[in-house]
């Protein structure tokens, strides 16, 4: 828990910095005077003259740079700009050279999108040193032995056990670690896969997405690679303190016959196991020996052990690193736009669950690496990118958008527009955080 909450932590506060550095070097570039620079709003967001205190703040030129007390995001007051942050009395007064306002449109416009060019270049080079450090690992259907395991929402679309998946939608499969995320970079309507040889075509219906979204379990499987319940990897828990070994295989638990590692962790998982409670596992051991094992359950609800992945690792040279980082964003990026449709589908109803901070924290969950860490963190940063880039008033792209128009018009909004605009949108934006937070808090509570 604790691992979790400093990543999270850790993740965002670097996120946000970064965001906010890239309003600040593209003001500065054109001659705009910045106030401010906070990580963290030193007032009760989004109400600028409440709650006003710094947990820390120091003044270095003309800019106090500090750290405000609610931890909702993080902000550049820029001398002229009308925000969250603006000043009304300066907003009355004839625009300075060194304001916001006093900018040409297209100069504005750049610096209102510094923060997301900035978000998504951070994605770009954290992929490609990924992928140049760590090289590449991928999940050819070639390597599959068992071909694909589906739970019962992968049964409702007609898919069985062992189904080899060879296309979902229009797209080939290429990668199996990836095979779930086509699912929902758009509403599809068919899912192909050879089955012993055969080829066979399922429709996939709307309705798939409206009983996963009504039904969603905490990380419903749907379908995913087929894994031997073989001990590959084995740490100090239940399975190892009870005589497991890493090459044992396991044959039943609690008198239930498993073929899938899968199988395993439905069964562990779906039981109401307490610390303390023992389970009887028969393991096959050595290829001949058949013994029984009696793992006593943690606090942790775990057995402690990993199943051998067939991954096919590359190893990626600095050039091809160049390329897989800007393709393993755009990837991302356009498989969350998918998810993200699915809020407003009237159907489907994806807006029951969006998630907020715990949503967000439960990423990090699962103990700690530099690989995972620094992936978690580039997929966030693409999020805070694409979320800032949409045209709400108080978000960077309602902001720009407002610009664009003044381009296109060459005059701006009527400023009356753009403050009932700002505000508008700064209490939407409270109401989303608490609607967001707020459903955290009731799965939390009704799990």
């Amino acid at each position: 828990m604790l691992s979790t909450v400093l990543q999270f932590f850790a993740s965002l506060s670097l996120l946000i910095v970064l965001h906010e550095f890239g309003h600040f070097i593209a003001a500065r570039m054109f001659g705009v005077r910045v106030k401010k620079f906070y990580l963290f709003f030193d007032f009760l967001f989004p109400f600028p003259n409440l709650a006003n205190f710094s947990l820390f703040k120091k003044k270095v030129g003309d800019t106090e740079y500090g750290i405000g007390w609610f931890p909702f995001g993080g902000y550049v007051q820029m001398a002229g700009i009308m925000d969250e942050s603006m000043d009304e009395e300066e907003l009355k007064q004839p625009p300075k050279p060194d304001e916001f306002r006093s900018k040409p449109a297209w100069q504005r416009l750049i610096i209102l999108l510094g923060g997301i060019i900035v978000n998504l270049l951070l994605a770009v080079v954290i992929y490609t040193g990924l992928s140049w450090v760590y090289g590449k690992d991928t999940l050819p259907n070639s390597a599959l032995e068992n071909g694909y395991y589906v739970d019962k929402y992968g049964e409702a679309l007609g898919l069985k056990n062992g189904d080899m998946v060879t296309k979902v939608g229009d797209k080939e499969v290429e990668d199996a670690l990836l095979v779930r995320a086509l699912l929902f970079e758009d509403v599809i309507d068919k899912i192909e896969v050879d089955r012993n040889g055969e080829r066979v075509v399922l429709p996939v219906t709307k309705q798939f997405y409206i009983d996963l979204f009504d039904n969603q379990e905490a990380k419903p499987i749907i379908l995913e690679p087929a894994l031997l319940p073989v001990v590959n990897e084995l740490i100090d828990g239940p399975l190892k303190q009870s005589g497991g070994q890493v090459g044992d295989q396991i044959l039943a638990v609690d008198t239930i016959e498993v073929n899938f590692f899968q199988e395993v962790t439905r069964i562990v998982k779906g039981e109401t196991y307490e610390p303390g409670d023992t389970m009887t596992m028969v393991m096959l051991r050595n290829g001949t020996d058949t013994i029984t094992l009696y793992p006593v359950m943690d606090e942790s609800g775990l057995l402690g052990f990993a199943p051998k992945i067939p991954y096919v690792h590359e190893e990626v040279s600095f050039g091809e690193a160049l390329i897989e980082g800007p393709r393993r964003t755009w990837r991302t990026l356009a498989a969350y736009i998918g998810q993200f449709k699915l809020i407003f589908d009237s159907d489907i109803k994806g807006y029951k669950h969006i998630g907020g901070f715990g949503t967000i924290a439960s990423f990090y969950s699962g103990g700690f690496s530099w690989a995972s860490f620094w992936s978690k963190t580039a997929f966030i940063s693409i999020i805070l990118a694409f979320m800032n880039l949409l045209p709400i008033p108080a978000l960077d792209g309602g902001h720009a958008l407002f610009t664009i128009y003044e381009m296109i018009a060459r005059r701006p909004p009527p400023e009356k527009f753009l403050q009932y605009a700002q505000t508008i949108g700064m209490l939407f934006l409270l109401f989303l955080m608490l609607y967001a937070n707020g459903m955290d808090v009731i799965r939390w509570l009704f799990p």
